[in-house]
């Protein structure tokens, strides 16, 4: 296990370096969604707004219901997040119930992950499969780039986990160093085009054929759609510890890792202090760098814990400890006590009976991006007669006290890990399948 990373930055400006960037992809707001074929699109990332369902087939309406009041909830996001090298296009959705008397009750936030089978990009997948697999034959002595991170925006020919990048905004994704070998010219051509031509293209279709204007999908209650923009995150690098000369230290994570990725931080045990709350101290540490981020993406990644709770106990447990000795002929000093991450207390998939791992959070600046959304919609409805009116009943006291609003301080994402795609009525084509959702409420 890596050295422990202490919490302290320097204020050295001497010690300051470049930032870092880490495996956590951000997810942030980008603006209203307005235009109608974003909205009914689900490769486009969203906050709040109506599903854009990926299977063919509609999906129950009581997935979307609160399991305490059974009223449908609010779509909190929709994430495109397609696995690389799998045939299968792949969403998550999150619903919240924002009734005060179902906050902090299992079943008011749930999530669901949807796969469709894409006949044409597992075509592509197969052909570049196959060419790879005559490359290395043929060039086994040759010593072959790294591998790149799964869910790295810089893949050329993987989409970004959130799919915003080349299809809302029309910009060209970052290349990357080319491999050691190249496809030929013609090759290279068509698998660029995966993405940019064949996904995206397929989406559109399936979700002309799964429209949900005709039924209760589109008169649930909904907060105004957003877009979901997604960027890396960046952090200060750890200080550098000024020893004495005959000081002798090793530290694994003094290297970062060769594709720049910092992963360090998420092996760094959390102590078992009499600190007020250490954990959720870390927590706003590592938010305040990038504070508008509504989402933390990082499959088969580490949470970050949002304070000493029951659900950090569940992830982060004690380690086994030998007893304490009694006597005084056998005192001993006892380290401090660390914990480190874990999915033992997990259940599995209920479908395969595979693991389940961290895929995504939902961070607290999504319910203040929510809240405003409401707020600009009812402004923009009202007359300046109708605020008036508003602003005179709060004065007497005359609104009503039906108080609404989420209470969490972040919702973590369980996933299978096969993402595995088991379905009654469409084999392994299509998938809508509930994940588990661990909920830290905001004390």
């Amino acid at each position: 296990m890596p050295s422990i990373v202490d919490d302290d930055w320097s204020d050295s400006d001497d010690e300051i370096g470049a930032e870092v960037e880490t495996a956590v992809l951000l997810g942030v707001p980008d603006g209203v969604m307005e235009t109608e074929t974003d909205i009914k699109d689900a490769a486009v990332s969203r906050i709040g707004g109506h599903p854009a369902i990926l299977p063919s087939r509609e999906p129950p309406f009581s997935s979307s219901q609160c399991k305490i009041c059974s009223y449908p909830m609010e779509l909190l996001v929709q994430v495109w997040c397609p696995v690389e090298d799998s045939p299968m296009d792949r969403a998550l959705y999150i619903w919240g119930c924002s009734r005060s008397a179902c906050q902090r009750k299992d079943g008011s936030v749930r999530a669901w992950r949807a796969l469709r089978y894409n006949a044409e990009y597992a075509a592509k997948l197969a052909k570049k499969l196959a060419k790879k697999q005559a490359q290395q034959k043929a060039s086994s002595s040759v010593k072959t780039a790294p591998a790149t991170n799964p869910f790295a925006m810089q893949a050329k020919s993987t989409p970004g986990p959130f799919g915003l990048g080349d299809h809302v905004f029309g910009q060209p994704a970052p290349t990357v160093a080319a491999p050691a070998i190249e496809d030929e010219p013609e090759d290279t051509c068509d698998t660029e085009s995966v993405t940019s031509e064949s996904s995206a293209h397929s989406l559109i279709i399936a979700m002309a054929s799964t429209t949900i204007d005709d039924s209760p999908w589109q008169a649930a209650p909904s907060f105004p759609p957003l877009y979901l923009s997604t960027t890396s995150e960046y952090l200060p690098p750890p200080p550098k510890t000024k020893l004495s000369q005959s000081a002798h230290t090793e530290d694994p994570t003094d290297e970062y890792p060769k594709d720049g990725k910092d992963v360090s931080w998420a092996f760094e045990p959390y102590e078992n202090s009499l600190e007020v709350d250490g954990v959720f101290d870390r927590f706003t540490k590592r938010v305040s760098h990038t504070g508008e981020q509504c989402l933390r993406y990082e499959l088969k990644g580490i949470p970050l814990p949002f304070s000493s709770d029951k659900v950090f106990d569940r992830l982060f447990p004690f380690p086994p400890q030998d007893p304490l000795p009694v006597t005084k002929a056998a005192f001993k000093v006892v380290p401090t006590v660390r914990r480190s991450y874990s999915t033992t207390s997990i259940p599995a998939c209920p479908a395969c009976k595979a693991a389940r791992v961290f895929e995504c959070q939902l961070m607290p600046n999504l319910l203040n991006v929510l809240r405003a959304s409401i707020k600009d919609e009812d402004a923009q409805k009202l007359t300046d007669e109708q605020r008036m009116k508003v602003v005179q009943e709060v004065l007497q006291k005359k609104v009503s006290s039906d108080k609404r609003g989420m209470e969490w301080g972040t919702c973590m994402i369980f996933s299978c890990e096969k993402d595995c795609c088991l379905d009654d009525y469409s084999g392994d084509k299509e998938c809508w399948r509930e994940e588990l959702v661990l909920v830290q409420w905001d004390d």
